[in-house]
């Protein structure tokens, strides 16, 4: 809901003004749980740390500290790197039930495919939506004539 949205916005932008040194338990929970969902999240889509570190301009420790809970997010980053994976500042907050059935869409493999087409240029992406035109038109016609050759 969008007052639970504001409270979170609000005591994790009162976290990151925070020292290191002055972190409670449950913020450190809190972070841990999140470094998980990262990780996860990222290992669903195929990136390794090092890839998501570079889209997001910091260092493959840095993203190791994240998922490990060890270090906490920016705030600034977040909207990014749920971008990225993604998903939604809820979801990746943990306020989304994981447990809704998943609709009828591309399976996972193909997911990661219109990801990776959607981050090329649009000149690219064009090209990649022209090869598959013509390879399903190639394989609507073969699958037709095989049908007609089964019939006969």
């Amino acid at each position: 809901s969008g007052k639970t949205w504001s409270t979170l916005m609000a005591v994790l932008l009162q976290i990151s003004s925070t020292t290191a040194m002055s972190i409670t338990n449950e913020e450190r929970e809190f972070f841990i749980a999140l470094g998980e969902r990262i990780a996860r999240l990222r290992k669903e889509h195929g990136i390794t740390q090092t890839q998501l570190a570079e889209r997001l301009g910091v260092s493959q420790q840095t993203i190791q500290a994240y998922e490990s809970g060890k270090r906490r997010i920016q705030v600034a980053a977040l909207p990014e790197l749920a971008r990225l994976l993604s998903t939604t500042l809820e979801e990746l907050f943990g306020q989304q039930q994981e447990t809704t059935v998943r609709k009828r869409g591309p399976a996972p493999k193909w997911q990661q495919q219109l990801e990776a087409i959607d981050q090329l240029p649009k000149s690219q992406q064009k090209f990649v939506a022209q090869m598959l035109d013509a390879l399903i038109a190639q394989a609507t016609t073969k699958a037709s004539s095989e049908g007609r050759e089964i019939l006969q």
